[in-house]
């Protein structure tokens, strides 16, 4: 059973409006802090994104049992962690002794938190398993949410005219957390799985180690010792001859390792363990992976073949991961997925997609039809790209979308007519304007998106949602900081107005 918010609250709690956040700070948690209290206060808002998290949370379960973690907290956390580009135990640090962080969570009591047997606290694991419950999709309609009531916000002033928006798109590569692959370290990666899984088959068994695997200790360090000799003959080494003795003693090793796990599996097909069958999967798994690599190295080092891309894995724990090298001066080599980032003159992130195996040119046309159904009804003066996004067929989709000012400067040498287009100032300003979307996706870095340390494809697009909201929780949070600081700069003013008339 879960609850939005437990409004039951304990004598000398601080209320979430009553929280007090340090205006003049420079950090990057109190304007986020700032929008989540925000958000609490504002009813009409509050009431759509608790709906969005119940349905996906709460649908369908009981409303009986053992109470979980509030919805709330876990919005509150999971932004926190994203917001400020922190691991899981830097977050449960702060949820259970930052007095802040406390505070917007419902629960800092200054007399409670001094008593550790009534204090209310955030066990690590836990978090992590209730923050896992979000998924991509349930974040995006929540920051739809959060970007119109940004909009109202940071267009306060000039709310009687309708919301123009100036759109900027690009894409970056945002990294998987894996090491430099090369088929050899690949290979080791495998094995060394293999020979865990080995281990940990001995332990659910209840045995010190399975039969036949006595030596598995010293097993380890022979195959480690040979990758590393290996892979310093084949990448420093001068005499071909050893590099060619080396990599087959390498496969040969490996080979030989995957039949004695797989004579091992064998043993264990007939097993009703459930705990035994998952990990004999695990193995079987790296099993393979050895054998690709091993396949690979002797087609590659041995037979000189050249391994077609589509054969390439580039880590067996982030197997989805691509190799990417954008068309730039300095040819970087990026391991993970394009992001596509499309944000306002405001800074707030108004669209954003992971690409799978995709490519900057196919993203324009889908891109215009999620514009158009997620801001029906709001002008967009102009929409800006840079050159690798250009074709033909693009740039009359954004045409065919209603822009007013398509700014999509074409690759290659220029006709007349075109030299003409991009010649004119308007065009020159809003081209020179657009460098603005680099500034926010570095923003963004800052914000958990530099390299993802979640694994998995799932959990790689939630983690690109929570920190796309995060970001734009702290651009909004930013005008809701500086208008308060007005105030209280007026307020201050006048207090001193008030004393000096006393004197």
């Amino acid at each position: 059973m879960r609850k939005r918010f437990d409004p039951q609250l304990t004598l000398g709690t601080v209320l979430i409006s009553d929280v007090e956040l340090p205006l003049r700070s420079r950090d990057e948690l109190p304007p986020i802090l700032g929008t989540l209290q925000y958000i609490f206060g504002n009813a009409d808002l509050n009431e759509s994104i608790f709906k969005i998290l119940e349905k996906k949370i709460c649908d369908g379960k009981k409303k009986t049992g053992r109470t979980g973690m509030d919805l709330w907290h876990v919005l509150v956390l999971a932004v926190i962690r994203h917001g400020m580009g922190i691991n899981w135990d830097t977050l449960e640090l702060m949820a259970n002794d930052f007095a802040l962080v406390r505070g917007i969570l419902g629960v800092h009591n200054p007399v409670s938190d001094m008593n550790k047997s009534l204090k209310i606290t955030f066990n690590r694991q836990s978090v992590i398993d209730n923050v896992s419950l979000l998924d991509d999709a349930l974040i995006h309609d929540i920051n739809m949410l959060i970007v119109d009531a940004g909009h109202k916000i940071v267009n306060k002033k000039k709310a009687e005219e309708p919301l123009v928006l100036e759109l900027k798109t690009d894409s970056y590569v945002l990294e998987t957390n894996v090491h430099f692959p090369t088929d050899l370290n690949l290979l080791w990666d495998s094995m060394r799985k293999c020979l865990d899984m080995v281990g940990k088959l001995a332990k659910a068994s209840g045995i010190s180690y399975m039969p036949g695997w006595r030596e598995i200790k010293s097993y380890r360090l022979k195959l480690k010792s040979l990758f590393r000799r290996t892979t310093v003959q084949v990448f420093n080494g001068r005499s071909e001859k050893m590099k060619i003795q080396l990599v087959n003693e390498y496969i040969e090793q490996s080979r030989k390792l995957v039949t004695d796990c797989n004579a091992l599996m064998k043993s264990l097909e007939t097993t009703t363990n459930k705990k035994i069958k998952a990990i004999v999967a695990q193995l079987n798994e790296y099993c393979t992976y050895a054998s690709k690599f091993d396949n690979q190295i002797e087609r590659r080092l041995i037979n000189k073949e050249v391994i077609p891309a589509e054969e390439k894995v580039f880590s067996i724990f982030e197997p989805d991961t691509e190799w990417i090298t954008k068309g730039k001066l300095n040819k970087q080599v990026e391991l993970g997925h394009l992001l596509l980032v499309t944000t306002d003159q405001h800074q707030l992130i108004v669209d954003y997609k992971v690409m799978e195996d995709e490519k900057d040119p196919a993203q324009v046309p889908p891109l215009m039809e999620r514009i158009k159904e997620n801001y029906k009804g709001i002008k967009i003066s102009s929409h800006s790209f840079d050159k690798g996004f250009y074709s033909k067929t693009n740039k009359e989709a954004v045409k065919d979308a209603k822009v007013e000012n398509v700014i999509m400067p074409k690759k290659g040498k220029l006709n007349k007519m075109q030299k003409e287009e991009e010649s004119q100032l308007l065009f020159k300003q809003l081209r020179n304007a657009h460098s603005a979307v680099e500034s926010n996706i570095h923003s963004i870095k800052c914000h958990g998106l530099a390299r993802c340390m979640d694994k998995g494809t799932k959990h790689y697009k939630r983690t690109v949602g929570l920190s796309v909201l995060a970001y734009n929780l702290h651009i909004i949070g930013n005008t809701i900081l500086a208008d308060e600081r007005k105030k209280q700069d007026i307020l201050e003013k006048q207090r001193e107005r008030y004393q000096r008339k006393a004197a």
